[in-house]
């Protein structure tokens, strides 16, 4: 039996036995001074046999603290979550053991809206002076002119390799067909394979240069599909008239229903008020039965909508299904160029979205690009710009953001079962995946920022970041 036949096996039998028990989900609370045990289920912890046990963690938690409960620990049996709270008795004992030392325990990581085919190409050879989309779409054709296989490959296998280091397990990556030959499609796809231990990628063929505008991406994302790509997407406001970003919306969905495939939609990045394509993704999800398989990202012409107008575009939204991804970090700069003073913010109403009830995702996007020259891949960076460009700054709504990089990104992919953290709680029979930390609670996080100490991929460690240490000299 291999490693994942063992897996599988070891899934079903937890499985079996937590739905016996009504498929106890563990939940730790804190009242007062008085700190509950978590409870043990899924299996006698005195007999259950697990292959790792991981001592001492605490539970990442939304409520207000961002941290919750006394130290537990996790049994790992098959690479799932086998059990969670004080394990003792023979089947814990003849365990390996993994001594968390009091560190924050987090889900992994979902990266749901990032750029692998232009990764690391700020500079090369061009940079974008003027820091506007405009410009970054000109150096980036010019570019994209040169590509080839080995490029784009090593470029994006760094970037990949940097976030496993930073704990992401989820990648949902934009790549951009507008090549004839989809070299950059081709390389992606390989390294998607290639990554699949410690990584999912999922991959969106992007037409950059607009579906009605190039008439030839139609074929190249069905050609993408074909190949291999897990969705599609479009760029309405860009297209050459309001009819053109309506029908470029129709044609993305209607291919996407027919391969029961995503839908990602750069949708309505700009800072006009007048550009309302969210509406049109909106009813055409509902309309072609897609509905949660839908991702709107950057939305950042929301931030202009009056309130009237957008309460109800929020209603049609959470109606829907739809996932809003927002990209702090790109949209920073990009957007309120053109504003007089006041400028607006550059960033789409999170928390007013997340308020109406809809799904809010977190994305770090371009990393060194000629649209974003900087990033680093922690998704904690995108978290941070976000708390102060939304106002989020309390301890509960730091909690919330980071939840917008885990759970939130987790939604917007459809990762289901796969992920197996959700409201506060992992889940008995789940993957086991987490991410541990040297910081205290939500706050901690986002100020700081650190890199995971340890990273966990189906029980086995897949990454680990030595923390930095500084040396003051005196006299």
């Amino acid at each position: 039996m291999n490693g994942a036949e063992a897996r599988e096996k070891a899934r079903e039998e937890i499985n079996l036995k937590a739905k016996a028990e009504e498929e106890v989900q563990v939940q730790m609370q804190v009242q007062g001074q008085t700190k509950a045990k978590a409870q043990v289920q899924a299996g006698d912890s005195a007999t259950s046999r697990y292959d790792l046990v991981i001592r001492n963690a605490r539970m990442f938690g939304r409520g207000r603290e961002g941290a919750e409960g006394a130290p537990f620990d996790i049994g790992i049996a098959g690479g799932v979550i086998a059990a969670i709270g004080e394990l003792s008795g023979s089947g814990a004992a003849k365990a390996e053991e993994f001594d968390a030392g009091g560190r924050l325990l987090l889900p992994p990581f979902a990266e749901a809206h990032v750029h692998l085919d232009t990764t690391l190409t700020a500079g090369d050879p061009l940079w974008n002076e003027s820091g506007t989309l405009a410009e970054g779409i000109r150096v980036w054709t010019s570019r994209k002119a040169v590509l080839t296989k080995e490029d784009v490959v090593a470029r994006a296998e760094r970037t990949i390799r940097l976030y496993i280091g930073y704990g992401v397990q989820y990648l949902r990556a934009m790549v951009d067909i507008g090549d004839p030959k989809l070299v950059a499609l081709e390389a992606v796809l390989e390294l998607k394979e290639r990554y699949r231990e410690l990584l999912e990628i999922q991959v969106i063929a992007f037409p950059q240069d607009g579906i009605e505008s190039c008439p030839a991406n139609e074929g190249r994302m069905a050609e993408a599909l074909r190949l291999g790509a897990d969705g599609v997407s479009a760029v309405p406001h860009l297209e050459r008239t309001r009819e053109e970003g309506v029908s470029s919306l129709r044609r993305a969905f209607a291919m996407a229903e027919r391969a029961g495939a995503f839908v990602h939609v750069f949708c309505d990045e700009t800072d006009d008020e007048s550009s309302r394509f969210l509406e049109v993704c909106a009813s055409l999800a509902m309309a072609t039965g897609l509905g949660p398989r839908v991702a709107a990202a950057h939305v950042n012409a929301a931030a202009y909508y009056n309130e009237a107008y957008f309460h109800k575009v929020a209603g049609l939204v959470r109606q829907a299904g739809l996932s809003i991804v927002a990209c702090p970090l790109i949209n920073s700069v990009m957007q309120g160029r053109f504003d007089a003073y006041p400028k607006g913010r550059g960033i789409t109403r999170i928390r007013e979205f997340s308020e109406a009830g809809v799904n809010v995702a977190l994305a770090h996007d371009d990393m060194r690009t000629p649209f974003y020259p900087l990033g680093t891949g922690n998704p904690l960076d995108a978290a941070h710009m976000a708390a102060h460009l939304a106002h989020m700054c309390g301890r509960s709504e730091l909690a919330e953001l980071v939840g917008m990089v885990t759970e939130g990104g987790a939604e917007a992919m459809r990762l289901g079962d796969r992920y197996g953290y959700r409201e506060g709680a992992f889940r008995i029979g789940a993957p086991a995946s987490f991410l541990l930390f040297d910081a205290e609670d939500a706050r901690d996080l986002i100020g700081r920022r650190p890199a995971p100490r340890y990273v966990f991929r189906e029980g086995r460690l897949a990454a680990e970041t030595a923390p930095p240490v500084a040396r003051v000299w005196e006299g």
